[in-house]
């Protein structure tokens, strides 16, 4: 078993494999933390990228979401070479990097023209930006949907399954949705069932992701915790995920959630990027962290230096 990711520092990370993540992050007993950061956005310190921000508030996993790999952006990155983007970052963070991928319907596409989520075709879930991705230095694939795009479960699946005969054996391939994602009849308990999650797994899917609980009406911390037995009995990793604008909520609501999630027996621990537009709120992340780890390991991923 690879060591676990509580007590990685950079230089481990650097050699492991696909197999050594899902074994380290397995291995931590529900204490890792994945962060989600917009690139495009100004980053909320200016000169520094909101990757190293929530790295320093102690993320583990950092989830580039928006990242175009046909255009990659990541304001605040000194000095980058595009196709260097991912790479810069991992070695100025010493942090496991995935990005979010969009299996997306034109017909739903075109509604979010001219806003912040309008796609472009460097976000779409296709095998040849998976592909790009993964020469590109990522880690995982997130197969999900930003609000209003219209990813579908289904969309997920058949994706999932072409990505994965070409990348299986790469990068880790995870799948799920955060909220309905502007899919009629995909919302509340409809956002992910069993049968979607023994269809993602059989499709190629290391990882589930799945609302938090508390994040979206009708998700509680019973019908969570049944479907993470459920996935992990067929061998998966799971993330429940925070992407409702939750991150941007107080404190006290932040532990709670953080708790259930707990409690409900998932591997990873996802906040989203929008406390304000780019990443959660740093004291959240903190927060999130020192409620499902305690502060000795918070602090130990705060403190080490990527030159270890």
């Amino acid at each position: 078993m690879a060591k676990r990711m509580l007590d990685c520092t950079a230089s481990d990370l650097r050699k492991f494999t696909k197999e050594d993540y899902l074994s380290s992050i397995a291995g931590s007993e529900g204490r890792v933390i994945a962060c989600e950061c917009i690139g495009i956005t100004m980053p909320m310190l200016m000169d520094v990228t909101n990757a190293e921000f929530a790295s320093a508030f102690g993320a583990d996993i950092l989830l580039l979401n928006m990242f175009d790999v046909e255009k990659p952006v990541v304001n605040g990155l000194p000095g980058s070479v595009p196709e260097e983007t991912v790479r810069e970052l991992k070695r100025l963070t010493g942090r496991m990097i995935g990005i979010n991928l969009e299996p997306v319907e034109s017909s739903y596409a075109a509604e979010n023209a001219g806003t912040l989520w309008e796609m472009s075709a460097g976000r779409l879930a296709t095998v040849e930006n998976a592909l790009k991705a993964s020469e590109m230095g990522v880690d995982m694939v997130l197969l999900t949907g930003n609000p209003g795009n219209g990813v579908s479960n289904q969309a997920i699946t058949d994706s999932l399954k072409a990505i994965s005969a070409r990348l299986n054996d790469k990068v880790i391939l995870a799948a799920g949705k955060m909220h309905a994602s502007g899919v009629a009849g995909e919302g509340g308990e409809n956002i992910i069932t069993k049968k979607d999650i023994k269809e993602f797994i059989d499709a190629g899917a290391d990882i589930i992701l799945l609302p938090a609980p508390g994040t979206v009406p009708g998700i509680t911390m019973e019908y969570v915790r049944e479907l993470i037995a459920y996935a992990h009995g067929k061998g998966a990793l799971t993330i429940t995920a925070i992407g409702t604008s939750q991150e941007g909520a107080d404190v006290d609501t932040i532990r709670r959630i953080a708790l259930m999630c707990k409690m409900a027996g998932t591997d990873i621990h996802h906040i989203g990027d929008t406390g304000f537009p780019g990443m959660a709120l740093p004291e959240n992340i903190m927060a999130y962290s020192v409620a499902v780890r305690g502060i000795r390991h918070t602090y130990h991923r705060m403190a080490v230096s990527v030159n270890r």
